[in-house]
């Protein structure tokens, strides 16, 4: 039987890892010792207090029915409860927040409840590659929104073509930034808010890196501009901030059409979270912020492991603020795809491509800080001791800016 897959599969972008895949298990079939700093997987353990309110509530016989689509109540006050906490946003537990399969389900499902076949959606780019893929799914086109160094990755939206701009339904932004690390300030956003209500377009903000960051710095949320609710929907994870990656536990909050939407979807598409794991939600949402802070400081340190050691060697380093990532910039004479073939085939070092996030990640190549500060530092070791990578960075004279 022959089978043919549905004409939106095959417009997603190619998958350009698969040469990448077979050198990793080829190199693992030859007992090299890889080391994966490009899986951006929290390796910490999730707090133990969470674990012990999932187990006491796995044994609870009312949580083993079919969920609410929306979540438990007492889940969705956690939400707002902590969003009062932290950003001093006021949210409608019943009608302004949204229990998530994590935030990647609650992203891909947006475009479905607010994108028709040929509607636009501006998409930054480098970027997530969920946000694309979802706008693909629902039938729309994407207008990518290049983020450039030179204007510190964000979006510039006066270079949005008028006609495009009346024409989008969705505009997605994400900060702290995955892949480029990149931070952003309440100004900023308050442009973003007033570009959506000039041209009616929804603002789909990933805030999943909120509580990855350093130096002091505190990412603001969209929700703390004034009539951000009028045109935006946040989207939340447990994943990264309480090291729940596994769990499938997220939220979404904000514009509450949006949200009813949206809940209109996954009522179609899904049965909800497991009762279980909301509750283990409640547990890390009203956990004490020195679990954050530990979190926070574990990272700080192999941020600065990885940045110190590479600066070494010349290579230019952008210092970041937020998220467990550096996006770094690469010899040009390579591609971003030949680059990690070499760092991986010389010094057992698997990193991701820029190439992968969007044709504008060229140049660049993203690493992840979730390994153990013992194999950061054998990383550094190893790409300092290669004679060709040194030479190519010294060589450079590029300044480091660490």
């Amino acid at each position: 039987m022959k089978i043919d897959k549905a004409r939106r599969l095959t417009k997603l972008p190619p998958y350009l890892f698969a040469k990448l895949n077979k050198m990793k298990s080829r190199l693992r079939e030859e007992r090299k010792d890889l080391i994966d700093l490009g899986v951006g997987d929290p390796d910490l353990p999730t707090p133990s207090p969470i674990i012990k309110r999932l187990s006491q509530a796995a044994e609870n016989p009312r949580n083993h029915r079919y969920p609410s689509y929306q979540g438990l109540l007492s889940f969705r006050r956690a939400v707002s409860q902590w969003y009062q906490r932290r950003f001093g946003v006021r949210l409608d537990p019943e009608k302004e927040v949204l229990t998530l399969i994590g935030s990647k389900e609650g992203i891909a499902h947006i475009s479905l409840a607010l994108i028709n076949p040929g509607d636009i959606a501006l998409v930054p780019d480098p970027a997530y590659p969920v946000y694309g893929a979802g706008v693909i799914f629902a039938g729309g086109k994407s207008h990518l929104l290049p983020l450039r160094e030179e204007n510190h990755f964000l979006p510039c939206l006066e270079k949005i073509d008028k006609k495009v701009a009346q024409r989008a339904k969705i505009l997605f932004i994400n900060y702290p930034n995955n892949p480029t690390g990149a931070v952003t300030t309440k100004d900023f956003f308050q442009s973003i808010v007033d570009f959506a209500k000039e041209f009616n377009i929804v603002v789909c903000h990933d805030l999943a890196y909120s509580e990855i960051s350093f130096d002091g710095y505190s990412p603001p949320s969209i929700m703390e501009i004034k009539r951000a609710k009028e045109v935006a929907i946040e989207f939340h994870s447990l994943s990264k901030t309480f090291n729940m990656t596994g769990w499938r536990i997220g939220f979404a909050v904000g514009n509450r059409a949006i949200i009813e939407t949206l809940n209109e979807v996954k009522t179609n598409i899904d049965s909800g979270v497991f009762q279980a794991v909301q509750e283990a939600g409640i547990e890390a949402l009203r956990m004490n912020e020195y679990a954050v802070k530990k979190t926070q400081e574990i990272y700080q340190r192999r941020r600065n492991i990885l940045t110190e050691g590479l600066a070494r060697i010349n290579w230019q380093i952008q210092l970041p603020k937020a998220t467990f990532y550096l996006w770094l910039k690469i010899p040009s004479r390579f591609s971003s795809l030949e680059f990690a073939e070499l760092l991986m085939e010389r010094c057992g070092v698997i990193v991701t491509p820029g190439i992968g996030f969007g044709s504008c990640g060229e140049g660049y190549i993203r690493i992840a800080l979730t390994v153990s500060e013992e194999s950061l530092e054998e990383a550094v070791k190893r790409i300092r001791a290669d004679n060709l990578i040194r030479r190519e960075f010294l060589n450079a004279k590029i300044k480091c800016k660490c």
